[in-house]
């Protein structure tokens, strides 16, 4: 046997939590796990042994939302902007990510997903590629917020079906309250890719119909979309509302006021809500830094990426540090908390048979986070 034994950890499950608990691996999988000091093995089982001196020890973090760091982008279609993200995001507790694109010319989101398609992973060091979220171009001009208004369109049948095509594509956003763009919702559904509502105006009723179309996801809730209203709830109410639908999150403390993500975990419950970072080129670079999305400029200040207008443009957070706020703003345990940055993703993306939770036989994709996460 060669493999880690991780002892002395407080280990978080499904089924619950111990301190202190142990997990044994073999290769890239989980052998076992359990409560208490493990059992004795032999040396010549070669097992490296880890004191995580009760650290928590969770199942790697998965970030369905991200599109860059450290001034690197998934939409410069380069594998050394994809491996700088990678490693950031494996320093800070992310085992697998979904580079996500903006809204752009097919010709420079299809570089993108060939890019993806033709990778020999893994990056040394680096978080695992586990495909595609396309954030658009499909989206409502008038919801656009730092995407590019010149290049979003509805979906035409040609050039949606090659993106597809790419076999890499695990989330697309769409705004579906354009008829035009419900056949892909229902395209996507039948080739088993998660549909979001996102960048949309859709009333309550347009969001009724779209998640009989199979949509079951909100695109970075409360941003982008239509907000609550008592007499027209809008998409924010159908997030609320529709039990249908998991709700990704910004926790970051710019994108939602820490009351708005304590209503949303509150109503949805922890289960329904998934945690994203949606950090762009600004992400790990210092105040004031500045960088390109797309054609405009925009610059690092007060935690988060703004364009020249002030319109906000993007986190810079990492996953951990989300996860910490969301604890710190909805008075959640980490042993409640800890599935809407692992789990829930990994279920969304159809990926939780092997993924995102500490169970023997799932891959053995861990971090340990200190009290400061």
């Amino acid at each position: 046997m060669r493999g880690i034994l991780i002892r002395n950890a407080h280990v978080y499950t499904p089924t619950g939590d111990w301190l202190p608990g142990w997990l044994l691996t073999e290769g890239t999988k989980i052998k076992a796990l359990g409560p208490g000091q493990p059992p004795e093995y032999p040396e010549e089982a070669g097992l490296r042994v880890i004191d995580a001196g009760g650290s928590a020890l969770l199942p790697g973090l998965i970030d369905l939302h991200v599109h860059g760091a450290l001034g690197h982008e998934a939409m410069d279609a380069s594998r050394e902007s994809l491996q700088v993200m990678a490693r950031l995001f494996a320093q800070n507790g992310v085992t697998g990510f979904l580079p996500t694109t903006w809204t752009a010319s097919r010709e420079v989101t299809l570089a993108v997903l060939h890019l993806v398609r033709d990778l020999e992973e893994p990056f040394d060091g680096g978080a695992s590629i586990l495909g595609v979220h396309m954030e658009g171009p499909y989206f409502n001009p008038a919801k656009a917020g730092a995407q590019d208004p010149t290049q979003i369109r509805r979906a035409e049948k040609d050039e949606a079906l090659e993106f597809l095509d790419s076999g890499v594509v695990r989330l697309i956003a769409v705004a579906p309250e354009f008829p035009e763009n419900l056949w892909l919702v229902d395209e996507c559904v039948r080739s088993g890719i998660r549909v979001a509502a996102g960048h949309t105006a859709a009333t309550y009723e347009e969001m009724k119909t779209a998640v009989e179309h199979g949509v079951r996801q909100t695109t970075h809730t409360f941003n982008a979309m239509t907000g609550l209203g008592h007499r027209e709830p809008g998409t924010v109410g159908a997030a609320l509302t529709m039990p249908e639908l998991q709700c990704e999150l910004i926790a970051d403390n710019v994108h939602v006021h820490p009351a708005a993500q304590k209503i949303l975990v509150s109503v949805k419950g922890p289960q329904n809500v998934i945690l994203i970072t949606d950090a762009i080129r600004g992400a790990g670079l210092p105040e004031g830094s500045q960088f390109q999305v797309d054609t405009r400029t925009a610059v690092v200040h007060n935690g988060a990426a703004y364009l020249a207008d002030g319109t906000l443009a993007g986190s810079i957070q990492t996953l951990n540090n989300c996860l910490r706020n969301v604890i710190a703003n909805t008075g959640l345990s980490l042993a409640e908390a800890w599935p809407m940055a692992s789990l829930n993703p990994a279920r969304a993306i159809g990926l939780a048979a092997s993924k995102g939770s500490l169970e023997a036989g799932k891959d053995a994709d861990l971090v340990l986070l200190n009290e400061k996460y």
